[in-house]
């Protein structure tokens, strides 16, 4: 009877370990899991940082090119004006052309 009572004692202890070594493995895949989310939500940050980056450059850059645009608008109104006033003086006879 010992012995039944040894066998019993030796297999729940080995159940036991065998459920012991398995929990072992669940939370070292949870940290391997739990690090690999991290990796991949640092990515993630990275990539949000250049894409407001790249957005923000987009506007800048668009910023710049509507300033030139607007400075050329203002430079071909003068020159058109400066134009009108030297034909209009030709052709009424202003010879003081400036």
């Amino acid at each position: 009877m010992a012995s039944i009572e040894n066998s019993r004692r030796i297999t729940a202890e080995d159940v036991r370990r065998d459920y012991e070594s398995a929990a072992k493995e669940v939370e070292a895949l949870g940290a391997e899991l739990i690090g690999a989310a991290k990796k991949w939500e640092a990515m993630t940050a990275d990539l949000c940082n250049t894409i407001r980056d790249t957005a923000e450059a987009y506007r800048k850059e668009g910023e710049k090119i509507s300033g030139r645009i607007e400075e050329s608008a203002g430079l071909t109104e003068h020159v058109r004006k400066a134009c009108k006033d030297v034909r209009r003086r030709i052709t009424e006879g202003d010879g003081d052309v400036r």
